[in-house]
C-alpha cells in the first residue's frame, strides 16, 4: 500500500506517447498557404522538409486523389494542415493519398467527409494523422495503417452504420505494422446492425497473429462503439491496450488472435468488458462496471493452439488476470463453452462484486490458480483459499468509480508475486504490500473517465 506518494500520470503521458516534431520546431519559415486543390497538389509536390502547407478554410471536391510523394526527416517533417483545425472540408470522390514511400509527414486538422479511405502503405513510415475528423461516405475500412511508426492522435472518427472499421492496422505480406501508436482519439457511434466486421479498431488479422507489434493504444475514447462485439479487436502479439475507456457500447476489449499482449487500467462502463484468446497475456488494473453483462471472460477454445493463419479461437494458455476491479451482477468473470478450456491460467488480487449466481463461471475443467481475490454480494464459485468474501468497503468518488475506503479488507491483502503491477489505475505507485483490486488506498489524484473533451480534434 502507498500513501501520498508521486503522480505518475504526467510523467506517463510525456514518456509514452509518440509524437513526431512540429514543422514549427524544425523550421520557422512562413507557412506555404494555398487556397484549392490545386494548389495544394503543386506544393505537395515541391515539397521540401521542414514545410508547413496550410489550406483554407472552406469546402473542397475532390475528384481525384490529393497525393503527397515528398518526405521530411525526423527533425524536419513536412506538415499538410488545414489553416484551422476542421474548417478546411475535404469532399467528393476521394482525398489524401500517401506515395509508397514517403516518410516523417503529418497530416493534420481537416475534415474529410469524402469516398473512398485512407492508407499508409507499407514502404511509408513515421507518418502522423493527427487532429483530423474522419467520416466518409464508403464502406470498406476507412482508415489503414500499413507502415512502420505511424502514430494515430487527436483524430474523431464518427457516424457509420455499414460494416468495416473505423482504423486497420495491417502491415506488409503476413508481417504487423511495427511500433503503431494510437492515442487520444475519439470513436463515436458506429451503428452496422450485422454480427460481425464494425469493430472501431481492429489491429492486426488473424494470419498476422504470431507476430508482434510493439503498438500501443491509450487514451482513447468509445461511445456507442455498436458495430460489433468487439470495439478493439488485437489479433497480433506484444500489442499494449491500457488508460482507454469505453461507455455505452456494447463492444469489448478482445484479444481475438496473437500471445503476449497487455491490457492495462482501462475503464469499461456498462454493457461492454474484456475478452481474450491466446497465451501469456497480462490483464491488471483494469476497472469494469458491467451493467449489461459479464465483465471479464475467458474466451472459448475451438483449438488448443492456433495456428500462425487460423481463424478459430485459440485456448488462453497462462493468462494472468489480476488487480482487477470487476463489477457486475450474475457471472461476473466467465468462460465460454469450447472444447479447449483455459489452461494455467491465473486469476489473483481482483475484487469481484455481484448480485446473484455465482460471481466466477469458469467451465468445469478449466486449469486456473486462484490466489488473494475479494467476493462479495452473491456466491464466489471459486475453491476454496482463493478468495475471501468479505464486504471490499467500496466508496463511490466525485467521477462516479468505486475506490477503496478506509479500513477496506483490500488494503495490503494481496499475495502472491506479480512484479509488473508498479501503478493502480490511476495510475498511482503501488509499494509495499499491495492492495487488492485496481485502486490502490490513498494518493493525490483520481482518475477519471475521458470526457469528448480530452480527446479529438480539440483535445490538448
Amino acid at each position: 500500500m502507498r500513501r501520498n506518494t508521486a503522480v505518475l500520470l504526467p510523467v506517463l503521458a510525456m514518456a509514452l506517447v509518440f509524437t513526431l516534431p512540429s514543422a514549427a520546431t524544425a523550421d520557422s519559415a512562413a507557412p506555404i498557404r494555398v487556397n484549392s486543390l490545386s494548389a495544394l497538389q503543386n506544393a505537395l509536390n515541391s515539397a521540401k522538409p521542414g514545410d508547413r502547407i496550410e489550406l483554407a478554410d472552406g469546402t473542397y471536391n475532390a475528384t481525384g486523389p490529393i497525393t503527397v510523394r515528398r518526405s521530411g526527416t525526423s527533425a524536419a517533417p513536412i506538415e499538410v494542415t488545414a489553416a484551422n483545425v476542421g474548417k478546411a472540408v475535404i469532399t467528393g470522390s476521394t482525398g489524401f493519398a500517401f506515395d509508397g514511400n514517403v516518410s516523417y509527414v503529418t497530416l493534420n486538422g481537416f475534415s474529410l467527409r469524402h469516398g473512398g479511405s485512407l492508407s499508409v502503405p507499407t514502404g511509408s513510415h513515421h507518418i502522423r494523422l493527427s487532429r483530423n475528423t474522419i467520416q466518409f461516405s464508403s464502406d470498406g475500412n476507412w482508415v489503414t495503417v500499413s507502415g512502420n511508426d505511424v502514430e494515430v492522435d487527436r483524430n474523431t472518427f464518427q457516424n457509420r452504420t455499414t460494416a468495416g472499421v473505423f482504423l486497420q492496422v495491417s502491415g506488409p505480406g503476413d508481417d504487423i505494422a511495427k511500433r503503431t501508436k494510437i492515442h487520444h482519439n475519439y470513436f463515436y457511434n458506429h451503428g452496422f446492425t450485422g454480427a460481425n466486421g464494425g469493430e472501431a479498431i481492429r489491429f492486426g488479422f488473424s494470419h498476422k497473429q504470431s507476430y508482434n507489434s510493439g503498438g500501443v493504444i491509450e487514451h482513447n475514447l468509445f461511445e456507442k462503439a455498436n458495430g460489433d462485439p468487439e470495439a478493439i479487436s488485437v489479433k497480433a502479439s506484444e500489442t499494449t491496450v491500457r488508460h482507454n475507456t469505453i461507455r455505452d457500447s456494447k463492444g469489448y476489449i478482445v484479444l481475438r488472435h496473437g500471445h503476449r499482449n497487455t491490457v492495462e487500467g482501462n475503464l469499461l462502463l456498462g454493457a461492454t468488458g474484456i475478452r481474450f484468446h491466446g497465451n501469456d497475456h497480462k490483464i491488471i488494473n483494469n476497472y469494469v462496471a458491467a451493467s449489461g453483462g459479464r465483465a471479464l471472460v475467458f474466451g472459448k477454445g475451438s483449438e488448443a493452439d492456433s495456428g500462425p493463419a487460423s481463424t478459430g479461437h485459440d485456448r488462453p494458455d497462462r493468462v494472468t488476470v489480476a488487480y482487477n476491479t470487476l463489477l457486475g451482477t450474475s457471472s461476473v468473470v466467465d468462460s465460454d463453452g469450447g472444447t479447449f478450456l483455459p489452461k494455467d491460467c491465473v486469476l489473483a488480487n481482483n475484487i469481484i462484486v455481484g448480485s446473484s449466481g455465482s460471481l466466477v463461471a469458469m467451465r468445469s475443467g478449466a486449469t486456473v490458480k486462484y490466489e488473494g481475490n475479494i467476493a462479495h454480494g452473491a456466491s464466489a464459485g471459486m475453491p476454496a483459499g482463493g478468495y475471501r468474501n468479505v464486504d471490499p468497503k467500496l466508496t463511490t468518488d466525485a467521477n462516479g468509480l468505486k475506490r477503496l475506503s478506509s479500513g477496506s479488507p483490500a488494503i495490503d491483502a494481496g499475495v502472491g508475486s506479480y512484479s509488473y503491477v508498479t501503478t493502480d489505475f490511476d495510475p498511482h505507485a503501488r509499494s509495499g504490500k499491495l492492495d487488492v483490486g485496481a485502486d490502490e488506498f490513498g494518493g493525490s489524484v483520481a482518475r477519471k473517465p475521458l470526457q469528448k473533451s480530452d480527446v479529438g480534434p480539440s483535445a490538448p
